[in-house]
This record gives C-alpha cells, sequence and structure tokens, in this order.
C-alpha cells in the first residue's frame, strides 16, 4: 500500500482525497498558492509546501514547481484531483519518471483519451457510435467553417485537452468562427495549459449521459454506474444524477459495454468516465474524461464505493475489489448532486461572484452529504474554478431524492457570495425535470429565471426618496428575529448606516456612492461596469466608435470563464479606462459611452 501521497489540487477535491486517504492510513501533503496559504485542504493535511503565485498558472499548473515539491515531500504517489494537470500524460509521465506512482491512468492511455480528437478514434475502434467532427486538430477558423459548410451549423469548437466546458464555444454561423475559436483556445490556455481545439457537430437537445468506470492494472475493467448531467449553463453541469433516469430497456447495459470496450482499447486503468450524447433513442461518444469527475459521489452513494480509495488502492497494484456483477448487484436508490457555484443566476445570466464566505452552513439528515473545500470566514478567488460545494443526495427512487435534495438546498446557508442554489432550486421543482424531458440546452433556452435572485450577498440598497442624492443616507441591510403574537419571524431592513462615532471625534464621511450595476451592461450614466473581480482580456471597440445596444464592448475573464459584457444603450464610445491584463475589481468603470 501506498504510504504518502500529494494532491497536486486544491479545493473540494484535495480535501476529498486528503480524507480517504486518511481513513487508509496513509499520509498526505497539500501544495498551496500564496491565495491558499490558509486553505481547508492545507489545514487538513500533514505537510503542506508553498508554490508561490497566485494564479493556476503561476502555482497548480506550473509544472516545474510541482514537481519540486514531489521530490523534497518524499512522497511515493500524485492525485491529481479534477482540472489542472489531471488530464496532462507530460504532468503523468514526468511524475512517474521520478519512479513516483501517478493515481490516474498511465500516461500511453492519457496520450489517446485525454486529446479528444484521439479519443474519438479510439472510441471507434472500440466500436462505439461517435459525433461527426474532426479527427485532427483545427489549424484555423478556415478548418472549421468548411466543416460547418459541410456538416451544418451549429458546430461546437471544444478544447482537445479540456473538460467541464472550459475551452468550449457553440458557434450558429460562419462569421462567428473567428471571435469564438479565439476565445476557446484563451480559455484552454488558462485552464489546462494547451489550446489546441477541434469541431463536432453540435445536436440540439441531447441529453448528456456518462458512465462511470474503473480498472486495474490486471487488465480488468468494470462499468460502476450511468449518471445524467444534462442540466447545464455554459456547458457547464449544475446538477447530476445516478442512474441515468428513463432511458429504455438495454440502453444503460449498452452504454456500460461501450464505455469498457474505448478503456480497454487503450490500455486504461484507474477511475475515468466516458461520456455519451443520447437522443431520440440513440447514443454517441462524446469523449472520454481520464480522471475522477466532480459528479463521482452520485455513483458513490448507489453503490457505496469508495472511488477514491478505488483509485488508490488499483494504483498500488491491487486488484479490483468487485465484479462487475456484484457491483451492478449493490446499487439501490437514487442519487443527486448538486453543485454550489458562487454566481449569480439572476435573469439567467450566470455571474461569478468571488468574494469571502461569511457564513457556511451545510445541510445534515438522512442521505445527506456535503463536500467542500471551504469554511465559514473563506474566501472565493477570481481566479480558480467557483465551485463553493456539492450537495449529495440519496434517496430511495427519484421522486424521494428529489425531495430529499429541495430539503436540503433550503437548509443550506451561504452568506457573502451570492450562488446558484434560486436556480437549483427552479429546475428541481419543474415538472420538465420531474419528467426527464430536460436537455443539456433546457436551463438555457426553456427554464424561466428572469425572477430568480440571491439575496445572500445583499440586494442593491433601495433609494431613498424626497431628499438630494447627495444628502441621503448611506443605506445597509440589516437582519433581527421579531416575534408577532408568540410566532417567530426572520426580517431583513435595509437602514441608515450608523457607524459608531467615538467621543470628540469628527463624524464619520459618507462613503462615496456608485449607481448600481444592472448585470454587466452600461448604467444610466452611461459609464460600462464591470459587474465583477476579473481581468481585462480584450477590448471590442476604440474611441470615437458608434455602438448599438447589445454591442460588444469588453471581455472579462472571472473564474476561468470569459464574459462579454455589451452596451445596453446605443451611443458613442466616449472612453476606455482599462487595457487588456488589468485586473478590476466589481463596479469599476471600464468604459463610458455617450
Amino acid at each position: 500500500m501506498l504510504k504518502k501521497i500529494l494532491i497536486a489540487n486544491r479545493g473540494e477535491i484535495a480535501v476529498r482525497v486528503i480524507r480517504a486517504a486518511r481513513e487508509m492510513g496513509i499520509a498526505t501533503v497539500a501544495v498551496y498558492s500564496e491565495f491558499d496559504r490558509d486553505a481547508l485542504h492545507v489545514r487538513l493535511a500533514d505537510e503542506a509546501y508553498a508554490l508561490g503565485g497566485t494564479t493556476a498558472a503561476e502555482s497548480y499548473i506550473d509544472s516545474d514547481k510541482l514537481l519540486d515539491a514531489i521530490r523534497t515531500s518524499g512522497c511515493d504517489a500524485v492525485h491529481p484531483g479534477y482540472g489542472f494537470f489531471s488530464e496532462n500524460a507530460d504532468f503523468a509521465r514526468s511524475v512517474t519518471e521520478l519512479g513516483i506512482e501517478f493515481i490516474g491512468p498511465p500516461a500511453s492511455a492519457m496520450d489517446e483519451m485525454s486529446d479528444k480528437v484521439s479519443s474519438r478514434l479510439a472510441a471507434q475502434r472500440g466500436g462505439a457510435p461517435i459525433v461527426p467532427g474532426t479527427t485532427e486538430f483545427a489549424q484555423g477558423p478556415d478548418d472549421i467553417r468548411s466543416f460547418g459548410d459541410e456538416h451544418g451549423w451549429p458546430v461546437c469548437i471544444k478544447a482537445a485537452f479540456g473538460g467541464g466546458g472550459r475551452g468550449m464555444k457553440v458557434v450558429q454561423s460562419a462569421d462567428q468562427v473567428a471571435d469564438a475559436m479565439e476565445s476557446a483556445q484563451r480559455e484552454a490556455k488558462s485552464f489546462f495549459g494547451r489550446d489546441e481545439v477541434y469541431v463536432e457537430r453540435y445536436l440540439t437537445w441531447p441529453r448528456h449521459v456518462e458512465v462511470q468506470l474503473v480498472g486495474d492494472k490486471h487488465g480488468d475493467v468494470v462499468w460502476v454506474s450511468t449518471r445524467d448531467c444534462s442540466a447545464q449553463r455554459r456547458h457547464q453541469k449544475l446538477i447530476e444524477e445516478a442512474p441515468a433516469p428513463g432511458l429504455p430497456d438495454g440502453v444503460e447495459a449498452a452504454m456500460g459495454e461501450a464505455a469498457v470496450k474505448a478503456a480497454k482499447a487503450v490500455g486504461y486503468h484507474n477511475a475515468g468516465t466516458v461520456e455519451f450524447i443520447y437522443q431520440d433513442g440513440d447514443f454517441f461518444f462524446l469523449e472520454m474524461n481520464t480522471r475522477l469527475q466532480v459528479e463521482h459521489p452520485v455513483t458513490e452513494m448507489i453503490t457505496d464505493i469508495d472511488l477514491v480509495e478505488w483509485q488508490i488502492r488499483v494504483a498500488a497494484g491491487e486488484p479490483l475489489p468487485m465484479t462487475q456483477d456484484e457491483i451492478l448487484a449493490a446499487r439501490r436508490g437514487h442519487s443527486i448532486e448538486v453543485r454550489i457555484n458562487a454566481e449569480d443566476p439572476a435573469g439567467g445570466k450566470f455571474l461569478p461572484s468571488p468574494g469571502p464566505i461569511t457564513t457556511l452552513v451545510p445541510p445534515d439528515g438522512f442521505g445527506v452529504r456535503f463536500d467542500s473545500g471551504y469554511l465559514s470566514g473563506d474566501e472565493i478567488s477570481q481566479y480558480y474554478d467557483n465551485l463553493v460545494g456539492k450537495l449529495v443526495v440519496w434517496g430511495r427512487d427519484r421522486d424521494v431524492a428529489i425531495a430529499r435534495t429541495i430539503r436540503a438546498l433550503d437548509e443550506l446557508v451561504v452568506d457573502g457570495v451570492k450562488t446558484t442554489i434560486p436556480a437549483d432550486l427552479a429546475i428541481l421543482r419543474h415538472p420538465d425535470f420531474a419528467a426527464v424531458e430536460h436537455s443539456t440546452k433546457w436551463v438555457e433556452e426553456t427554464l424561466d429565471l428572469s425572477g430568480v435572485s440571491d439575496t445572500a450577498a445583499g440586494d442593491a440598497p433601495p433609494q431613498v426618496t424626497g431628499s438630494d442624492d447627495d444628502d441621503a443616507p448611506e443605506m445597509v441591510r440589516r437582519s433581527t428575529t421579531v416575534e408577532v403574537n408568540g410566532k417567530r419571524f426572520d426580517v431583513s431592513m435595509w437602514v441608515p448606516e450608523q457607524p459608531a462615532v467615538a467621543a470628540g471625534s469628527a463624524p464619520a464621511k459618507k462613503r462615496e456612492r456608485r449607481a448600481a450595476s444592472s448585470g454587466g451592461g452600461a448604467v444610466a450614466s452611461g459609464s460600462i461596469e464591470a459587474p465583477m473581480q476579473g481581468t481585462i482580456v480584450k477590448i471590442l471597440v476604440e474611441v470615437g466608435q458608434e455602438v448599438e445596444v447589445g454591442a460588444g464592448i469588453i471581455v472579462l475573464e472571472a473564474m476561468k470563464m470569459e464574459n462579454q459584457i455589451n452596451a445596453e444603450s446605443a451611443g458613442t464610445v466616449k472612453e476606455i479606462k482599462v487595457s487588456a491584463g488589468d485586473t478590476v475589481g466589481g463596479g469599476d468603470v471600464l468604459a463610458v459611452i455617450e
């Protein structure tokens, strides 16, 4: 058995691996950036090593720094988690060349499967049907335009070495290709360290169904469960469930067998996930993720299998603990996972909401689990993924699981940042979700989130009428508990701020008031404000340029996702106050339109 594992990751997944290793009596090593110096995974590990830097490129995907920490720590294994270098064959190869076990598939399998283009070829060798697409990297916009003209629009540009919706852009027409390809490559480079992309046909109303599998070093591969991950926004999952509901008889078994054949075709071992898209009774191979997935807990909940423990045992050379028949016989009930992201879902925009978590109180009760890398007082950074935690619920059937998930979400408290919880509740309560009539586009095209908001971070204060704006008191939100006729009520109010003033001191100066942003566009003054903290990636206009309503003004990157900020009124660009590469805060004025 392994003796000491270094986790080359951060946040929730680092905490997950540390806990599993501790239960097995294995020592753990954390690595951390400057921002994560006091993070939960650092506090839980037996040892921790500083990588320095703030961004992922300066820390968690700096291979030289990671390899130095691996050598210095004396670990005998490295767990990559998910994201960062988890699907980077060069990093895996560098680790094994040090005589250290990489807790994942062999680099040769990653070479084929982590590259989404070669994985399509491997799937074909295993007999799995694939979505029409290229089997080579796109060399430029013309390759993508040619594919779209031949196979029809829309098409999907995807990061060849990525996953999780990062570096993925849907293109509706040929004139959008150049900008979309450039954006996909920037995201892929930022998150995965490589910017190769390819293109495939984009199905308009598919479900996303995937198969969890595990293989050992003795040639045995089993599939553990299917999962449905169709509730998505921006091609990133919001809610996952296991097993995938509503499949015709025989389809789940056929998917499982196809996934096993694809894995065996490349000599795969350890945990992995084969993703399919399912539409009108047919399924197609999408890609293989050569790592542990974010949503792995739903598979664990219906099988009572600790997948991280299995990863570690397989890496140590042990055979799989269970046969295929034993796994299928052990499955019971239904499980749902809800990703709690620091995003504002108001109006379906899902704008990133970094900042400190003032309060985090997980729910509890029968069949409820909460995996997180944060505690109250920790901060969600603009430089990393915005996953606050994962609510995972089990029920004896799907209806019970949905009801229990809604109850648990109602109990979950996350204050200080806005979260996706209101959108999650809207999904779970919708009849389309209950009837399994949703698809990967359903959240964006059908679900009405116009009235959804999350007040955890505090709404904009109300305007005080009947007084000059310069003399209006600063308003702050206060919460209290009142009793009316013996019944308890929790009440929130906006009241004038009354700062404490020491005797004999001058009154506190009123803070300068700033017009509230309406979600990323122009405000009444003509100023374009940053809707969240982030980094300026690209300026789309010039001073003096005439712009129409909805025209793109600036591209802002926050939490590894690019967000285009558009004009909400027509006019002339009077001033641009930022440059590419600048870091800005929420509410900062970026440009002025008159």
